[in-house]
């Protein structure tokens, strides 16, 4: 019985959870950002990458008994309109843990050009599967961003300031504002989106802000384009805390991992802008947006710890 209740729970087990390392990656990486700004602890960045990693090799170790396992259930989800969105989260999380990491070389390398390998099939995949698909509109949601945010992480995950990595900017840019119009049309004039999908508007903070960090990483100036795109995040995270009624009775759902990644990136951004701008105004944001990260985190944490107690994770959906 106990092996029966263990398969399940294993069938079961949600491409999703890799947010959880985006929100943690995000995390580690915005807290790096402030300590080299404002001398914190280099301990406490340790202790957060070192966590974030364990984390992510123990999501990463049963969904891969997952794919050996039960094969059926993951072609399931990556023919999903919603969660094929997810996998990108994977390759996301590999460019997250590479940053984490870069100061060893090898390592870095590694990390990256998997999850380059990875974010190039799953951009490519996911592209496809939309075409290919009659999709409704009321399965656009803002999590569609995800396999397109990828693309922008890959700038800001390098070591270097290659070609190539114009190409990936280009490409994130360009489906940033294709998806953008039509889940703005979407939420506009169709339903609302279900409960379970509302954490996901954060993610419309994540595009600008990692492009802005993307773009002044390749261009090494502050320039018109990058107040565009700084002035975008300040726009959509400004919005977003407007709306924060939206958020305050939700049912926990995975999906309020959603929180994390985009506020962590926001925070990354304004504190980038300050270092290129010495604007104080710059560095408050950042500060309090990593606040607002903290809480995030220790909120949607606890009840993830408390789903997993109770058994609500694994479990099948009806």
């Amino acid at each position: 019985m106990k092996n029966e209740e263990t398969s399940s729970k294993l069938a079961n087990f949600p491409i999703m959870l890799f947010a959880v390392i985006m929100g943690l990656g995000g995390l580690t990486l915005s807290y790096e950002k402030l300590n080299l700004t404002l001398g914190l602890s280099d301990i406490i960045f340790e202790i957060l990458r070192s966590a974030t990693s364990l984390i992510f090799i123990a999501i990463a170790a049963l969904y891969g008994i997952k794919i050996i396992k039960f094969k059926d259930d993951v072609k399931k989800e990556i023919s999903h309109p919603v969660k094929i969105n997810f996998f990108a989260a994977f390759a996301i999380s590999l460019f997250l843990l590479s940053a984490m990491w870069s100061e060893f070389a090898s390592l870095h390398s590694v990390l990256f050009y998997i999850a380059l390998v990875l974010q190039t099939f799953f951009t490519f995949y996911v592209i496809a599967f939309w075409i290919n698909n009659n999709l409704l509109i009321n399965h656009s949601n803002p999590a569609w961003f995800i396999p397109i945010v990828g693309n922008l992480v890959v700038v800001i995950a390098s070591d270097s300031k290659s070609e190539f990595l114009w190409y990936y900017f280009s490409i994130g840019l360009f489906f940033w504002l294709v998806l953008f119009t039509i889940v703005f049309y979407r939420i506009i004039f169709h339903d609302q989106l279900a409960q379970k999908f509302m954490p996901t508007l954060f993610i419309v903070i994540a595009p600008p802000a990692i492009a802005f960090l993307g773009y002044t990483r390749l261009v090494g100036s502050f320039d018109v384009f990058a107040h565009v795109l700084l002035n975008l995040t300040i726009f959509f995270t400004g919005l977003i805390l407007f709306m924060y009624k939206n958020f305050m009775k939700l049912k926990f759902f995975l999906s309020w991992w959603a929180f994390t990644f985009p506020t962590a990136a926001a925070s990354m951004t304004f504190v980038k802008a300050y270092e290129l701008s010495r604007e104080m105004i710059y560095l408050y944001f950042g500060v309090i947006m990593f606040v607002v990260l903290l809480f995030f985190i220790g909120v949607v944490g606890y009840f993830t710890i408390k789903a997993i107690k109770n058994d609500e994770i694994c479990v099948a959906e009806h």
